[in-house]
């Protein structure tokens, strides 16, 4: 029987990238592609999470408004 994908099945194409060697920034398991960067769905909600609930920010500087105005 042969397969109807057979780049998969000699782990090339698509199917090559399924395990990426970068790790997850969550839990430090190797990330895979479906969940990219993450390494399962759990991980990349458990980072959702985190800037919903403000556990992340961006930083910015306010700039003083008084300064530009004139008068």
């Amino acid at each position: 029987m042969t397969s109807r994908n057979n780049d998969k099945d000699r782990g090339e194409g698509e199917g090559a990238d399924a395990q990426k060697t970068d790790s997850c920034p969550i839990c430090k398991k190797p990330s895979l592609a479906a969940y990219e960067p993450f390494c399962s769905k759990r991980c990349a909600d458990v980072d959702l999470h985190r800037w919903f609930s403000g556990g992340y920010g961006i930083p910015a500087t306010e700039e003083d408004d008084s300064a530009g105005e004139e008068g």
